[in-house]
């Protein structure tokens, strides 16, 4: 298989990897409840079930900031790469990165005004 195909099941994997992140963050909140609520019913203190979910959000939090510094790592590798370069110029000289936002009223009928 060369670099420029995909794996057969390369879709799915890459939706799994996405998925994983959401699955990940209701995980972290779950064992975080289920650990202040097992403090709480050990030790007798009513706040150690809020902090236990503190931890937990704590942790999905984190999850998410791993996932994000992932996701850049990767978007740095591309940057220079030569596919991309022809975009690289195109969106930094128009200084808008290529949106128009059609801010010169054009004539495409999709106006504001009354008929």
């Amino acid at each position: 298989m060369s670099k420029d195909q995909k794996p057969k099941y390369g879709k799915y994997v890459e939706g799994a990897e996405q998925l994983s992140l959401g699955v990940s963050m209701v995980v972290a909140v779950l064992m975080g409840v289920g650990l202040g609520w097992l403090m709480r019913e050990w030790f007798g203190y009513g706040w150690l079930f809020w902090l236990g979910v503190f931890w937990g959000v704590a942790g999905a939090i984190l999850n998410v900031y791993i996932a994000y510094k992932k996701n850049v790592k990767s978007l740095d590798e591309l940057k220079d790469d030569v596919r991309y370069k022809n975009y690289q110029s195109n969106s930094s000289s128009s200084g808008d990165g290529g949106f128009d936002d059609d801010s010169d009223g054009g004539s495409d009928g999709g106006g504001g005004g009354d008929a």
